[in-house]
């Protein structure tokens, strides 16, 4: 049984985490196609833009997470109509709110761009950006489906090769546009368009290819109960990612408070937890995937001694983050300051950041439980503990905060933040002992 959880495991989060790991690369080359059109103005208006995109659409990121453990129940219990079924409300509900963010464009855009506080010419090429890139929003919203719709069917390898063909596709497609046709800014916006509508279709030919999903009546994709079960599921989801989003803005905003060299320092250091929560997501997507399986079926009445064998998998899952974390937090304990000097070569944000590592290096140990019981939860449909999970850690982190940054300065921030990260996985974990045991 263990060998076969490993086996699993590693066959779900391997696909993962290298999706993941391409998203850093895609950032970089607009970065650097936008460097070489001759104005800093435009790397300035890139920056801005995708940090709109990044914050709207995190938000909405419930639909992977939703569809993935839904589909993963149906999955497990040998329930392939409810798989489809499932598909096809997910998708038409993305595509809904792709057209509301299209019909609140404007306003948005007008509201993100006086909240940073661009000036003139930065925000006005990022407002042509935003113009552009909003019409990919449906083809984003259903991509979240599609690929929470993978990982329920135990198949991230599906969609690891929809993730890298649409950063491979933006990067060919920006290129051409920008130096071939003499495009600026609308060449990277239209390349990103192109590649987000290029990427659905690709996971929609996929999906017909392998698993050719039978039509469903509307009636049935349009169940109340189902869709009340459905947007309970999102919204606890919902609003446990704007509980996170809340914490990474007071971490900017808080270093921001303290000067330009603290600001950039924690930035810095910032990218060594974003680059383990890559290789950390691919075992919470492992946990969405097979608890969720497990589940459903437990409640078919598909496996002898169903809670033994989830139990197990929590066991596996658990002693994997362990390990990640362990390694992590040794390469960062040896190599962080190596780390730092390549991302920065200003000498007064590397001696800044130096005298916080020790926090970073503390982060991976800290926060793995938090990933993996996410991942959990969102398999077993258990969203509700999850976001219970987050509020505490929340309190806690702005308790720390307002309570000791007066006397410990930018040591508060990160003492808040890995104590937010250990919260959320301990409560996490004491929560799903009390539904074990009741």
């Amino acid at each position: 049984m263990r060998l076969l959880h490993r086996s699993e495991i590693v066959a779900i989060a391997l696909p993962a985490i290298i999706s993941n790991l391409t998203t850093p690369v895609l950032g970089l080359v607009d970065v650097a196609i936008t460097g070489h059109i001759g104005n800093a103005v435009y790397i300035g208006a890139i920056a801005v833009g995708g940090t709109i995109f990044n914050m709207l659409y995190w938000l909405f990121n419930f639909l992977r997470m939703g569809s993935s453990g839904l589909t993963a129940q149906a999955y497990g219990a040998g329930n392939r109509s409810r798989c489809d079924t499932i598909l096809f409300r997910a998708l038409i509900i993305g595509v809904a709110v792709g057209l509301v963010l299209i019909a609140l464009s404007r306003p948005i855009c007008s509201v993100v761009l006086g909240f940073m506080d661009a000036d003139g010419d930065t925000a006005a090429l990022a407002d042509s950006y935003f113009r552009i890139c909003i019409w990919g929003a449906p083809a984003v919203m259903a991509s979240y489906a599609i690929m929470g719709w993978f990982v329920g069917m135990q198949d991230s390898r599906s969609a690891m090769w929809v993730s890298i063909f649409i950063n491979v596709a933006n990067i060919v497609t920006s290129l051409v546009l920008v130096f071939g046709v003499g495009w600026k800014i609308e060449g990277v916006a239209t390349g990103t368009l192109t590649a987000q509508w290029a990427g659905v279709l690709l996971g929609a030919v996929i999906i017909m290819r392998r698993y050719r999903p039978a039509l469903q009546p509307l009636r049935k994709v349009l169940e109340r109960h189902e869709l009340l079960s459905f947007f309970r599921i999102n919204a606890d989801i919902f609003l446990r990612t704007c509980c996170l989003v809340t914490v990474t803005l007071w971490f900017t905003h808080a270093g921001a408070l303290q000067g330009p060299v603290i600001l950039a320092a924690n930035a810095v250091l910032l990218q060594l937890f974003i680059l383990f929560s890559y290789f950390m997501d691919g075992f919470a997507y492992a946990g969405e995937a097979l608890a969720g399986k497990y589940a459903g079926a437990s409640q078919a009445g598909l496996r002898q001694n169903p809670g033994r064998g989830l139990e197990s998998l929590i066991r596996e899952l658990l002693l994997a983050g362990v390990l990640c974390a362990l390694i992590f937090s040794v390469i960062y304990l040896i190599a962080g300051e190596a780390f730092v000097s390549v991302l920065t070569e200003d000498r007064g944000v590397v001696e800044c950041a130096r005298r916080y590592l020790p926090w970073c290096v503390a982060v991976p140990l800290c926060g793995f439980l938090a990933f993996l019981w996410d991942g959990i939860f969102v398999g077993l449909t258990y969203t509700r503990y999850m976001l219970a999970a987050m509020s505490v850690a929340l309190i806690v982190f702005f308790a720390l905060y307002f309570s000791l940054h007066s006397h410990m300065g930018n040591h508060c921030l990160w003492l808040a933040f890995d104590a937010y990260l250990i919260v959320r996985g301990l409560v996490s974990w004491c929560l799903y002992l009390r539904r074990v045991r009741s």
